[in-house]
């Protein structure tokens, strides 16, 4: 009974998409073989909207042709800074990673993260896949 109630209300949480952007910007996209790079993923709220550092975030990460530092990350990992005036910050995040052989190399981040505004928050699911050209 509980399962159906929860699918209804996640089913009809509204359409936050907007009020946030998730970007790599900053990411190593080209590196030599046996030498470091790192993975940067920034979850940037618009106004009006805020990334709960209360309810679950969860990232795992999954490389191909590379490893990573750190396979799982949650907010506590984030680097984002609180600001005077700002009651929520950023989540920012940055990891290593190493690529043994020359070709190319791929890291996956499955994101679950919760979108907020003064009247709802809502469950958020994306991946976003960097390329990198190791050399």
């Amino acid at each position: 009974m509980i399962s159906m109630l929860l699918i209804a209300v996640l089913s009809q949480a509204p359409d936050v998409a907007g009020l946030y952007d998730l970007t790599t910007d900053g990411s190593t996209l080209k590196v030599k073989a046996g030498e470091k790079g790192k993975l940067v993923i920034d979850i940037r709220s618009r106004s009006g909207a805020h990334i709960s550092d209360e309810a679950p975030m969860k990232i795992e990460l999954k490389a191909t042709g590379a490893k990573v530092e750190k396979d799982k990350l949650n907010y506590k990992d984030s680097t984002g800074v609180r600001k005077d005036g700002v009651e929520y910050p950023d989540p920012h995040f940055e990891v290593p990673f190493s690529a043994p052989t020359a070709g190319k190399a791929t890291i996956e981040a499955k994101m679950k993260f919760f979108v907020c505004t003064d009247k709802v928050c809502s469950p958020q699911q994306k991946t976003v896949t960097v390329p990198v050209d190791v050399i």
